[in-house]
């Protein structure tokens, strides 16, 4: 697996990452992090958001999709 540098983005740390499946192609994932306040991280993770032929395409679309996420929560 292979992570791509740390963002912000309105309070949340993004780390996309994409893997290699069997079948060649890429998968692009997701971790975005968030301070509770009470001094503990809440964490949202997904995974497979879709495949792509190449790892810079899986990145940069787990990098949009958390942008999307983010801001449809307000």
């Amino acid at each position: 697996m292979q992570n791509s540098k740390i963002q912000n983005y309105n309070g949340y740390k993004v780390l996309p990452s994409a893997h290699r499946l069997p079948d060649g192609s890429f998968a692009s994932n997701l971790l975005l992090e968030r301070d509770s306040g009470a001094g503990e991280a809440m964490r949202y993770q997904f995974h497979i958001l879709d495949c792509f032929d190449d790892e810079q395409q899986a990145l940069g679309h787990s990098r949009r999709w958390a942008r999307q996420w983010v801001d449809s929560r307000g």
